[in-house]
């Protein structure tokens, strides 16, 4: 008897795009294109956000589960450096194939969707958690870092929001809510595509940043 559509294109991924990652191996680093889906299927996988003099751990994956998916599905680039905690081996799927499988088995759609959607409330659950300080302190930070000195407006701070999300190790949601709590404040303002601030005094007292 002949193998199914399904179990024929399972076969093709499994030959095709198996992958092995030493311990320590990096998948893909912050800022790479995110045009691959990772299903891993045995060992562990370490998503770390890196911030200005440290790195977070934001999740670890195992067997079964999947990573890479916002990137492969909306084509931005990772939001976060992946490291294989153990030798792991997972399939690499770009794009055409991830969605060629979701047209032949709609359940792989369907779990990618639920694992999405639940990922996703744990993130709006984790940022409810944390007060408006404890994202203040690591963007101000960020820009005491990057600031230089313009004669006209005090202070300026060339950096996008992806490189303060990065200097400050958070999501790009929690620092835009964050920046947006400062810019309400008057702290800093927003003038063509630049951050600027009376001075360092003034934006370092946002916070306290003594310790």
């Amino acid at each position: 008897m002949g193998a199914s559509e399904g179990e024929t294109t399972a076969i093709r991924v499994r030959s095709s795009f198996q992958r092995t990652v030493e311990p320590g191996e990096t998948v893909f680093d912050e800022g790479d294109a995110g045009d691959r889906l990772y299903v891993i299927q045995s060992g562990e996988i370490e998503l770390v956000r890196e911030g200005v003099g440290a790195s977070r751990v934001v999740a670890r994956v195992g067997p079964g589960d999947f990573f890479g998916e916002l990137g492969v599905v909306l084509g931005r680039p990772c939001t976060t450096r992946a490291v294989a905690v153990r030798a792991t081996r997972v399939l690499e799927l770009d794009r055409e194939t991830l969605e060629s499988m979701c047209l032949e088995q709609p359940e792989i759609a369907i779990r990618l969707l639920r694992v999405v959607v639940s990922r996703l409330i744990e993130a709006e659950t984790r940022l409810s958690a944390l007060g408006v300080d404890d994202l203040l302190r690591p963007v101000v930070r960020g820009l005491v870092r990057r600031s230089e000195p313009d004669p006209e407006n005090g202070i300026r701070i060339p950096i996008s929001l992806r490189g303060l999300a990065r200097d400050a190790g958070l999501s790009m949601f929690e620092t835009h809510r964050a920046l947006h709590h400062l810019i309400d404040r008057k702290i800093v303002r927003m003038e063509d595509d630049c951050l600027f601030a009376a001075d360092v005094d003034t934006l370092s007292a946002a916070v306290d940043l003594t310790e």
